[in-house]
């Protein structure tokens, strides 16, 4: 369930560079929040180019010290312009699917640019992304690296590969996106590793390229990062020793943001810390940044259908839900909303704001102090530039809602809201 936020943390909001006033409006770039609105309807997600360009760039500056890859998680957020955007900048690409896969493929992004992680790769998957020759395959368990060398096998040639390591180290913003304990699903204990490294030592069908390890996301502890890497370090060093010819180390994602009153790492402090631990290793950092880069960038644009009061208790009433936006029932996420039109000396009220989904659970936020608002006003979720349109669903038999890219003064459609025949398509074809 959302926490409580007090009004002083609206005030990293109200500066934000890509989301500023003009007059009574609240902007993306140059372009009226309003103005998008009224053009696209709502529920919207609306992305800044320039938020998601800037925060590439930081990425790069601050590990140019060291050999890096950027690899953006597709997961956070795969629209085929966000996809397109990123190669561009040069980035590389992490993926969990074939369907992730295929977008980047759709996307004209080369497989020497794509990483495959992911617990439950299916043969299928494994055999295509041989086929695309992509880069890197971060296995998972024993299991896995006997059908990957059964595929390679198959095509006669050798899969690149490394072995993801569950370094047991806790990190993560919720139970459900914290990746790095024993008890949890991903990776492997460093004992069978280490014997699936050296078993395929020699093996025409595995070329090892790196070492692999990922402990969760919403990461603000300086102290859990230092540590994971450091117990990858040493394994990689071990490895080497023991002939392992290891030339890359995978390194995850997960980097915190700012959502409501977290107090995130900044890249510049995240990569001096990243650095000093594997630099001395002289191999190639591959990162997995995904809603570090694109999750500021975007807002979920929605309307007041209702206000109304149960026994003292404000609701509003909004046309976006947990279909269009499920963290916070998911992982309790607290999304600041706020007016995109503001005007002079509104009291200010505490109020639970919901959708229409039939489900207790579908509240945007509990408790928010906000403006008291009309019906058909303009409001504007904050942070919903990842997990938001990907992790999207048709609940309720709710179309899924469009999605706009802003560059400077001009907006544009990058994702039409889906239609009512969209949701039975496929459906009553005996």
């Amino acid at each position: 369930m959302a926490g409580k936020t007090p009004t002083a943390s609206l005030e990293h909001l109200e500066n934000q560079r890509y989301f500023p006033w003009r007059g009574a409006n609240r902007l993306c770039e140059g372009v009226p929040l309003a103005q998008i609105a009224n053009r696209f309807a709502t529920p919207t997600y609306v992305y800044s180019q320039s938020s998601i360009t800037a925060a590439y760039r930081e990425y790069t500056r601050a590990f140019r010290s060291l050999p890096t890859t950027i690899c953006y998680s597709v997961k956070a957020n795969s629209n085929l312009e966000i996809l397109k955007l990123l190669a561009r900048l040069g980035s590389g690409f992490d993926i969990v699917s074939g369907g992730e896969l295929y977008r980047l493929r759709h996307a004209g992004i080369s497989g020497q640019r794509i990483v495959f992680s992911g617990v439950g790769k299916t043969r299928e998957e494994i055999r295509e992304a041989l086929r695309e020759k992509i880069f890197l395959f971060n296995v998972e368990s024993p299991a896995e690296l006997d059908v990957l060398i059964s595929e390679a096998a198959r095509l006669g040639r050798s899969a690149p590969a490394a072995i993801r390591i569950n370094p047991d180290v806790r990190a993560g913003g919720h139970a459900h996106i914290s990746t790095g304990r024993h008890q949890h699903k991903f990776g492997m204990e460093w004992a069978d590793a280490r014997r699936s490294y050296l078993a395929q030592q020699d093996s025409p069908w595995i070329a090892w390229k790196g070492i692999s390890a990922h402990i969760g996301s919403q990461i603000f502890n300086k102290d859990a990062i230092r540590r994971a890497a450091t117990r990858l370090a040493d394994f990689a060093v071990s490895l080497q020793r023991a002939g392992i010819p290891l030339t890359h180390i995978d390194f995850g994602g997960g980097l915190g943001v700012r959502y409501a009153n977290e107090n995130p790492i900044s890249i510049a402090d995240y990569a001096r810390t990243v650095i000093s631990v594997f630099k001395p290793l002289r191999c190639r950092l591959l990162l997995e940044p995904g809603r570090s880069i694109i999750g500021p960038a975007g807002v979920l644009l929605t309307r007041v259908l209702y206000t109304k009061t149960n026994r003292g208790k404000n609701f509003i009433v909004v046309d976006a839900a947990m279909n269009d936006f499920i963290r916070p029932a998911l992982y309790g996420g607290v999304h600041p909303i706020t007016p995109a039109t503001r005007s002079r000396a509104r009291k200010i009220i505490r109020a639970d704001i919901v959708g229409p989904v039939c489900e207790s659970g579908d509240c945007l936020l509990h408790d928010w102090p906000i403006e008291q608002v009309d019906p058909e006003e303009l409001l504007m979720l904050w942070g919903a530039g990842a997990y938001g349109f990907s992790q999207a669903s048709n609940y309720n038999s709710r179309p899924r809602a469009a999605e706009i890219l802003v560059q400077g003064k001009h907006a544009r459609l990058i994702r039409k809201r889906e239609s009512r025949s969209d949701l039975i398509r496929g459906e009553g074809l005996a």
